[in-house]
C-alpha cells in the first residue's frame, strides 16, 4: 500500500434522515481522520466546505443520488451548482436502468454531459454504476462507457441498493479499466481487512460510511451492518 489507509477513504455522510448536528459531527470526524474526502449530501456542501477549510480533506458530493434516473439536463445543472458551492469531487449515479436495458448510447450521453462540465472545472468525476444490479458483462461494458465518456473513476455502489462491492465485480472493473480509469470500491467496507483487500486489488479509492472510518483507521470493532 503506497498511502496510509485514511488517504484512500471517501468518508460518506449520506443518510437522508440525519439531523444537521449529526451530519456536522460526522463530517468533522472525517476531517479529523484526514480522509481523502468527506462525501456529503448536497444540502451539506456549504457546511462541509467550512469544516474542511485548511485541512487535508476535500469535499465530495453525490449527484442524482441514489437512483440516477433524473434527466441528463438536471444532472448537468446539479454539477454546475455543486461546483459553484465548492466541491472538489462529484460522485454521479449512472442510469443503471439504461445500463440494464443495454441502451449504451444513452448511458454514454448521460455520463459525458456531466464529465464535460467537471473536466472544464478541474473537478474529479466518479460514476456509480451500482454493480449489485448488473451482470459481469454489464459491469464490463459500463466501465468501458465510463472510460469513453471521460470520467475519472468508475465506482461500484451507492451503498443503498444491493450488497455493495464484491471481489468479482471489482476485478471486472479493474481488468476492464486497465489503467485508463481509476476504480472506487464502495458499499459493505466496514473494517481494515476488507478495505485492505480492495486496495491490494488495485482500487484507488474506497467509499465507506462515516461509522466505518474509525473501525478502518484504528482497526477497532466491525462497524454497524446498516452503515453504508
Amino acid at each position: 500500500m503506497n498511502n496510509p489507509i485514511n488517504r484512500y477513504l471517501d468518508h460518506a455522510v449520506l443518510k437522508p434522515e440525519m439531523p444537521i448536528q449529526e451530519a456536522h459531527d460526522a463530517i468533522a470526524e472525517g476531517v479529523a481522520y484526514k480522509v481523502k474526502t468527506v462525501c456529503v449530501r448536497p444540502c451539506d456542501i456549504p457546511m462541509a466546505v467550512k469544516l474542511s477549510k485548511g485541512s487535508e480533506t476535500d469535499v465530495c458530493c453525490v449527484l442524482a443520488f441514489p437512483h440516477g434516473v433524473i434527466p441528463t439536463a438536471l444532472k448537468e445543472s446539479e454539477a454546475k451548482l455543486y461546483i459553484a458551492l465548492g466541491v472538489r469531487e462529484i460522485d454521479m449515479v449512472a442510469n443503471y436502468g439504461y445500463i440494464r436495458s443495454h441502451e449504451w448510447k444513452l448511458v454514454l450521453q448521460d455520463i459525458a454531459a456531466v464529465a464535460s462540465i467537471t473536466k472544464q472545472a478541474g473537478i474529479l468525476l466518479k460514476v456509480i454504476i451500482e454493480t449489485a444490479m448488473l451482470t459481469i458483462g454489464e459491469i464490463v461494458k459500463a466501465t468501458e462507457i465510463c472510460v469513453e465518456a471521460g470520467a475519472n473513476y468508475v465506482k461500484t455502489s451507492t451503498g443503498f441498493n444491493g450488497e455493495g462491492a464484491t471481489e468479482a465485480g471489482v476485478k471486472a472493473m479493474l481488468d476492464t479499466a486497465a489503467g485508463r480509469i481509476l476504480v472506487k470500491a464502495s458499499g459493505g467496507i466496514r473494517d481494515r481487512a476488507r478495505a485492505q483487500l480492495f486496495v491490494n486489488m488495485g482500487c484507488s479509492r474506497l467509499g465507506v460510511g462515516y461509522n466505518s472510518t474509525k473501525a478502518i483507521c484504528d482497526e477497532t470493532k466491525l462497524a454497524s451492518r446498516d452503515d453504508y
